[in-house]
């Protein structure tokens, strides 16, 4: 596993580079495929928060798809302990999703889920709220919350849903966004509670 090392607004020592390298063999036990990991160390002089002025990213990059995690703290040294943590969650997330999908282990659908909410004699209460509206630029937004606007564009090739657990769960985050192999619809999984999930898919019809 090739290890490389870069840094933004600071130096990295030897011994760093070092350490870094005898920490991230930890993440071979978990994925044996990995090729190789980028750590990007970057310090960032805030007075207000000390306790995040070091942040590190780790990206693993491996036969299967790319790994990212990242964390802020005071040192560089507690910033790397907290993102291998985080990227070795993910893996153990991802190693458990395997098992899943080969039947170890069945995920309660959402479709089972409402049934079994149905049964119980429970239903879903939707409350509705009066919320004011102001115009920010051209755009309407609703209540008082900040407008925040963030663009991105990715390359997508349709994919099975298990994949897109499996690409869930590598990437750390709550969500996917997907294109479904076998509906050839926009689709969205969702993490709910445990080994739970949710599809939403949008008919285009």
């Amino acid at each position: 596993m090739d290890v490389v090392v870069s840094s933004r607004h600071c130096e990295v020592s030897e011994r760093f580079r070092e350490h870094v390298q005898e920490k991230l063999t930890r993440l071979e036990k978990h994925d044996h495929r990995i090729i190789r990991v980028e750590v990007l160390l970057e310090r960032e002089k805030n007075p207000r928060q000390p306790e995040r002025q070091v942040r590190v990213e780790l990206t693993a990059k491996s036969k299967g798809p790319i790994l990212r995690a990242e964390a802020a703290a005071e040192d560089k040294m507690a910033a790397l302990d907290l993102a291998l943590d985080k990227m070795a969650a993910q893996m153990r997330r991802a190693a458990d999703r395997r098992k899943v999908h080969r039947g170890q282990r069945a995920p309660e659908s959402v479709h089972s889920a409402m049934a079994r909410v149905s049964s119980n004699g429970v239903a879903p209460v939707l409350v509705e709220e009066e919320v004011s509206e102001h115009q920010v630029g051209p755009v309407t937004v609703d209540g008082d919350g900040p407008l925040v606007v963030r663009e991105k564009s990715h390359p997508a090739s349709p994919i099975t849903l298990e994949q897109a657990l499996y690409e869930m769960e590598l990437v750390g985050h709550d969500f996917y966004l997907f294109v479904d192999k076998e509906s050839e619809r926009p689709s969205v999984v969702y993490r709910r509670r445990g080994y739970d999930y949710g599809v939403i898919s949008l008919d285009l019809t």
